[in-house]
């Protein structure tokens, strides 16, 4: 008799047995469909026995009722991946093999590439892109960053080291930071590779991710493009990993395991032999770092190809401005246009306005079940919360004291629409954000319409920022800078920094007098004047200066407690008795920060908590955290949820 060790996509570490299937199909990378408490779910197959565990009676073990896969879906070196998931990011190893293959979904909008693409004649290096490429593929496996300024080559650059991988029997896998923003890598990829490149994203169908998955498992696709999640493609011979715009927060993941799609791919290239190549115009502060103490590779690209420069940087006060848009951004809006050129204006908050307050009695309307502000949508006439979708009709006059002088203030993506069509009523805007393009191949529709000249002003949030690349953009505009910055977190500064030299480098691509306009509340500021001067290093020496007196990453590593429930009383008292726990077991250079009420203290009628620890190295951290979490489980409170974090990006 064969027994059949089972996980499930459950938060509980055990593994399960099960005697083999009817049909006698079962092995292990499969899943199976298999009785769990009251009904049935799909398992993954990751060992194989003659006997039961010891302690079983073998009349009691249920039988996988069938197997859903004809072949294994997961290799032993995919199941040794998960393994190491399993113990890093503290999640059971199903939940690690559920993220490698989520089931999708929404259909996806990105089919596989198909064989009658044609391959593109590669455009001539520069010479330092040539010598950035021999760096990077010649030697053994390492770690190089591929640092340069916006519009100077770094995609041609990985594409030919992609080529090279190809070349020499090897695969490839090349993350993007959202699938839904990154058309132009997917079809460079597709133009140069033709049918041996394929993409792989959740946002994929369950039945297309699986066609795609068992291709690349059987070698018929040998570059893989896609998200965060594609850094699990089953690619064999890998040779290299490429990260485009590293420092991107969606390489990390915010659902269980919590991994880092750089954390990851660091892992499968030391253990499959392969090179690992990121880059990006704004590093993470971690990668400056690494670069700065020799453990990457740096190697630059300092001029922009296609004729153009970087942009003139303005930083211009918003205050004692009357509506959204100074005068200065005006002018250079109408100048643009007058030119025959476009603009894009930037601003990372969606709605009309985000805060009611009354200024007679300091009533202000918030979500009631979140501790946040209801933001104004003026096109649905709806006061919306942006975290559990509440909403509800605007008051017209303050619900607490009846004083018509309250009201909304602030501004959104939809006051800013209002505002440049009463301003510039002959030009045509187009709005990119989650309310305006929400339906499936709207953004790329409204991208490519705005790439032909169809309209003057691209007005969006954080999606018009990333990676694309617009020949007739000569101004761009940021409505406000400031929107990040004070926010309580020790990288507000490093997001609102990456964010502005980003959107900057959308102006001026194909000709040397692109313009850009920052508006800012906080105009000495010195995150938004080196942002402004585009300096990099400057910020990073300013920023590691100060991260290092507060010992905060990369000069430490953080795990992150949080904990959720619907009582109060039941989140204080677990994270409490965390806290008690932690006390004890951590090492000399550990410490803990906390408790404490999370920044956004209540989402969706859930009491938040959390509980930092902090220690010079993951080893020390990771060995207490495994003692702290087998003790509290022991006696858990059912009606609270634990969320470990390890190497958290956000601490709101």
């Amino acid at each position: 008799m064969t027994y059949l060790d089972v996980v499930f996509d459950v938060p509980a570490p055990q593994i399960f047995t099960y005697a083999q299937d009817p049909k006698g199909e079962g092995s292990i990378g499969k899943r199976g469909l298999a009785p769990f408490g009251s009904r049935e779910r799909i398992g993954y197959i990751v060992g194989e026995r003659d006997a039961p565990p010891g302690d079983l009676d073998p009349s009691r073990i249920k039988a996988v009722r069938r197997i859903v896969d004809k072949e294994a879906i997961f290799r032993k070196q995919d199941l040794e991946l998960a393994e190491w998931v399993s113990g890093y990011y503290f999640c059971s190893l199903g939940q690690a093999l559920s993220a490698m293959l989520p089931a999708g979904r929404r259909p996806g909008e990105y089919p596989a590439f198909s064989d009658e693409d044609m391959a593109e004649t590669p455009p001539e290096l520069s010479n330092e892109q040539q010598k950035a490429l021999d760096a990077a593929i010649t030697g053994g496996p390492g770690l190089f960053y591929l640092y340069g300024i916006t519009g100077s080559g770094k995609t041609e650059v990985f594409l030919r080291a992609a080529q090279h991988l190809l070349d020499a029997g090897r695969s490839v896998i090349y993350l993007v930071p959202e699938i839904s923003l990154t058309h132009q890598t997917a079809d460079a990829i597709k133009n140069r590779f033709g049918g041996t490149a394929a993409a792989l994203h959740s946002g994929m169908s369950g039945a297309a991710r699986l066609t795609e998955w068992m291709r690349i498992k059987r070698g018929e696709i040998r570059i893989v493009v896609g998200p965060r999640s594609a850094v699990f493609a089953p690619a064999d011979n890998l040779g290299l990993i490429i990260i485009d715009e590293e420092h991107d927060g969606s390489y990390k993941s915010g659902n269980t395991p919590r991994y880092h799609a750089r954390q990851v791919a660091m892992r499968r290239c030391a253990t499959e032999g392969a090179r690992l190549l990121m880059g990006s115009a704004t590093p993470s502060a971690e990668a400056w770092k690494l670069m700065a103490d020799g453990g990457i590779v740096r190697l630059d690209l300092t001029r922009r190809l296609s004729g153009g420069t970087l942009p003139a940087v303005t930083p211009v006060s918003l205050s004692h401005t009357e509506g959204c848009l100074t005068r200065q951004l005006k002018e250079e809006i109408r100048k643009t246009a007058q030119m025959g050129r476009q603009t894009i204006l930037f601003l990372n908050r969606r709605g009309f306005s985000y805060f009611y307050r009354c200024p007679d009695c300091g009533y202000e309307l918030m979500c009631r079940q979140c501790s946040v502000s209801l933001t104004y949508h003026k096109s649905l006439n709806r006061a919306m919360c942006h975290y559990c979708g509440y909403q509800t009709e605007p008051p017209r006059v303050c619900p607490q004291c009846g004083s018509v002088s309250a009201g909304y203030a602030g501004f959104g993506t939809e006051m800013i629409e209002e505002e440049i069509s009463k301003t510039f009523p002959d030009l045509k805007i187009r709005r990119a954000d989650a309310d305006s393009v929400g339906k499936k191949g709207r953004l790329q529709e409204l991208l490519g319409s705005f790439r032909a000249g169809d309209f003057d002003i691209l007005l969006g949030t954080q999606m018009v920022a990333k990676g694309l690349n617009f020949p007739g953009v000569g101004l761009v505009g940021v409505v406000l800078a400031d929107t990040g910055m004070h926010l309580p977190d020790f990288r507000a500064a490093e997001r609102t920094f990456s964010l502005i030299v980003q959107v900057a480098g959308r102006s001026g691509r194909y000709f040397p007098d692109g313009k850009v306009i920052v508006q800012t509340l906080r105009l000495q500021d010195p995150v938004i004047s080196r942002a402004c001067a585009l300096d990099v290093p400057g910020f990073f020496n300013g920023e590691l200066a100060q991260r290092k007196i507060l010992g905060f990453p990369p000069y430490s590593r953080l795990i992150r407690f949080t904990v959720r429930s619907r009582s109060e009383a039941r989140s204080e008292a677990a994270i409490q008795r965390l806290a008690d726990l932690a006390g004890p077991r951590l090492p000399r250079d550990a410490d803990a920060l906390g408790p404490a009420v999370c920044p956004i203290g209540v989402i969706a009628g859930n009491h938040r908590r959390q509980l930092l620890l902090r220690g010079a190295s993951m080893g020390t951290l990771h060995g207490a955290v495994r003692g702290i979490l087998q003790e509290y489980e022991q006696k858990k409170d059912s009606q609270t949820y634990l969320e470990v974090d390890v190497d958290p990006v956000s601490l709101l």
